[in-house]
């Protein structure tokens, strides 16, 4: 794959050159053609514009037939000299995913682009597409949740692949996903399990994986699934979803000693397990007995409501939630509209602003707050949820009970109410009272003096603790960031620095193998994690001592990153074919374990990629004395 996408840069920065140099834009059409293309599965297709870094308007019509998805756009700016002449190149890439339905060989006809106000055609592209294998150690199934619906019912549709064999590289092609007919919705999975995975045309996808037992063999099973929803009535054909995947085949002895961490290395071949075609008969929803609250419901549903308190005066907030629930997926239900609810608007006083709606124990929960406007008030009013129930093949409207209220009245407040209603003037004979609550003072040396002076508060104790210690918070934060100033290149280098000691710390600590449980299956789970710990621990010891992300390595990665600081292509291939035998191993029945001999023979490896880049960077700085690899 990388090799690929580096012919087809190569290629384009030598025609965005030519383009350069004569001051022209070209468009062009490529392939991936590194690596074999099967049916069913997708490959990228690009359209190349030199001497632009503007996108261009594809025409994709032609290539209808192969179901074209837009991937991404890539811009691409070089300079190259050429006869001492400083040429700039530019160029932009605009990658789309086909898909071939068909073996033999293809040729993908020429496009139209229209850019900057100019059309360009693209050459005609030949690609061969290769008809894979088929093995009963792959099986594939995928199920509606019904036969026939109503335009608008929700239908879940869940695929299930089962692997009962060592497997490599897989890639689904489920036709129904890019299927005009339908919206498609990713429904609510409750596996905490799952992880997302995301297919050829980018669709995401949410992947649950259990270990079963189907057609009498062990196998692993990933599950997944999606929301149907018909836009339209009639036939619609479920076209046949397939799985394509690297199937172990054998293995190929060898006698470098590195090999042996596997005893040998595995090979595949690619096959194919195909699903038949299916059928969704769509009935159309009828115009009779609609009523006017329907906004589109399908299926089955209820509707409660509560509301706290219960007891209030005119004004007082009432909190109203309202429960629906009674379908699977509950992602259509909306706001019930309570303006359009005549009882209700008439004696309530309802805000248009609205809480979001949760979703809770198979039910979307919504919260709004109103007001009785009167005392006449007694009850709040049902509520009204309007749906087509598809088991009777009719409208129905159901309504939630009435909630009793006590509204009391408001009393309204007078200026006498504010001031007391029993306030009589009081006399001067209040002036006897010389001392005591009631006391009565008026001369002017009662009163003390609140002036407030600002060098007075600087002498003053009390005053200096409060604008010190904001002032020694300044100045200690100062001092801390002279101190232990950073910068990301310093983290960079601490990064690389440590990046043998920590792998070789997290290789040691995984030597410790815990007690075998009476379990296979938990004993299988066990080797698993080891696995992936110790991928994860090879790919993290690339990432921090090459300044790259771990997370996104893969093994062709990892090999490009030792070949670049070693050029010590026997650890590079060594590095690359025990990630790839582990990643292989993971959907495999029979796993790969690991003892103490296999985890020091990583160690080794370890050991000598940082001794190769140590020698490396010696000799990148002129100082080849006492370089030893």
């Amino acid at each position: 794959m990388k090799r690929a996408k580096h012919i087809i840069l190569v290629f384009a920065v030598t025609v965005g050159l030519a383009a350069s140099a004569s001051g022209q834009v070209q468009v062009s059409a490529q392939v991936d053609s590194g690596k074999d293309i099967y049916v069913g599965e997708g490959f990228n297709f690009y359209i190349v514009i030199q001497g632009s870094e503007n996108t261009g308007k594809v025409d994709l019509e032609p290539l209808r037939q192969y179901n074209p998805q837009s991937m991404e756009t890539r811009r691409q700016d070089s300079l190259n000299i050429i006869n001492n002449k400083t040429i700039r190149s530019v160029m932009t890439i605009m990658t789309y995913s086909l898909t071939a339905s068909r073996a033999g060989r293809i040729q993908l006809p020429s496009l139209a682009v229209e850019h900057e106000g100019k059309t360009y055609q693209t050459n005609p592209v030949v690609v061969n597409i290769i008809k894979p294998g088929t093995t009963d150690q792959l099986d594939l199934e995928v199920t509606l949740s019904q036969q026939q619906c109503y335009v608008g019912q929700p239908i879940i549709m869940t695929v299930k692949f089962y692997i009962s064999t060592n497997i490599g590289d897989f890639q689904f092609n489920i036709p129904t996903f890019s299927n005009d007919a339908f919206y498609i919705e990713e429904p609510n999975v409750s596996n905490p399990q799952a992880k997302l995975y995301r297919l050829n045309t980018g669709i995401p996808i949410t992947v649950s994986q259990y270990r079963v037992v189907h057609k009498d063999k062990e196998s692993i099973l990933l599950s997944f699934s999606k929301v149907l929803i018909p836009k339209h009535s009639g036939k619609i054909a479920i076209q046949p979803s397939s799985v394509s995947a690297d199937v172990a085949v054998g293995r190929t002895r060898s006698q470098d000693p590195f090999d042996s961490f596997f005893g040998s290395q595995v090979r595949y071949r690619r096959f194919m397990v195909a699903t038949e075609q299916l059928e969704l008969q769509v009935l159309p929803l009828p115009e009779e007995g609609k009523p006017a609250q329907f906004y589109g419901l399908v299926g089955q549903y209820t509707i409660s409501a509560s509301a706290t308190p219960t007891n209030v005066n005119v004004g007082d907030p009432i909190t109203l939630t309202l429960k629906i629930g009674g379908s699977k997926y509950l992602k259509p239900v909306q706001w019930s509209a309570l303006e359009q609810v005549p009882a209700l608007a008439a004696n309530f006083k309802i805000p248009s602003q609205k809480a979001s709606p949760t979703i809770d124990n198979g039910f979307k929960i919504f919260s709004q707050t109103i007001r009785a406007n009167n005392d006449q008030v007694k009850e709040i009013p049902p509520i009204p949820l309007a749906y087509f129930d598809t088991e009777q093949g009719r409208y129905v409207t159901a309504k939630t009970e009435p909630i009793k209220l006590e509204v009391a009245p408001t009393k309204i407040l007078t200026n006498a109410d504010m001031e007391g209603s029993d306030f009589t003037p009081i006399n001067r004979e209040i002036e006897a009272i010389r001392k005591g609550l009631s006391a009565n003072y008026e001369a002017l040396e009662t009163l003390d003096d609140m002036g407030f002076s600002p060098l007075a508060a600087l002498g003053s104790p009390g005053y200096a603790v409060i604008w010190a210690l904001p002032l020694l918070g300044l100045v200690s934060s100062f001092m801390a960031k002279i101190f232990s100033h950073t910068s990301p290149e310093k983290t960079a280098a601490r990064r690389r620095r440590q990046a043998c000691g920590k792998a070789l710390g997290q290789l040691k600590n995984l030597c410790v193998e815990g007690v075998p449980t009476s379990n296979r299956w938990q004993d299988a789970r066990d080797t698993m994690q080891q696995n992936e710990m110790l991928v994860s621990i090879m790919k993290q010891y690339i990432g921090d001592r090459f300044n790259k992300t771990a997370g996104s390595l893969t093994p062709d990665d990892c090999y490009d990153a030792i070949m670049v600081a070693t050029e010590d292509s026997q650890s590079a291939v060594k590095y690359k074919e025990i990630i790839d035998g582990f990643e292989a191993g993971r959907y495999a029945p029979v796993e790969i374990k690991i003892d103490t001999d296999k985890i020091k023979q990583v160690s080794e490896l370890v050991r000598s990629i940082e001794k190769g880049t140590h020698f490396a960077k010696r000799l990148q700085n002129g100082n080849p004395k006492n370089c030893r690899r």
